[in-house]
């Protein structure tokens, strides 16, 4: 099922403690509906955001031991895609080769193929489809009556 974020975008968080934080995504939990999100080392050091700190016995190769921060978990409703640093929503299109991409809706910028072109692909619409309005055999006969 296509997504408007997938792994390794640049995302910036739309809700919550972490509004305005911009990381990248590490792992989408599909079941769940969430993203993995790591963020600059810099996003951790503010008291104003809830932080889950690891502390880290010290050991060989960490002599000092010390904390860090783990990475976060989001909803994908709270995460939006950055685009020339600002977020974006998502179109999907289907080029004329038959490939399907994400397009962001501000500037029109190419964001990923979601899928190549497959055999016996339909061709991109270039025109809306104009169906005809179904009557059933009762219908038909109540207004042929009248």
């Amino acid at each position: 099922m296509p997504r408007h974020v997938r792994k390794g975008d640049e995302v910036i968080v739309t809700a919550g403690n972490f509004r305005g934080a911009v990381g990248t995504i590490v792992r989408i939990l599909t079941k769940a509906d969430r993203a993995v999100v790591q963020f600059a080392p810099s996003v951790y050091d503010g008291a104003q955001r809830k932080q889950r700190i690891k502390a880290l016995r010290p050991n060989r190769i960490n002599p000092q031991g010390g904390q860090v921060a783990l990475d976060r978990s989001f909803h994908l409703s709270n995460l939006s895609p950055v685009v020339d640093g600002k977020p974006s929503r998502v179109r999907f299109q289907t080029k004329d080769s038959g490939e399907k991409v994400r397009v962001a809706a501000r500037g029109g910028k190419e964001l990923g193929v979601i899928h190549a072109a497959r055999d016996g692909a339909k061709k991109a619409r270039t025109s809306k489809k104009t169906t005809t309005k179904k009557t059933t055999k009762k219908k038909a006969a109540k207004a042929s009556e009248a």
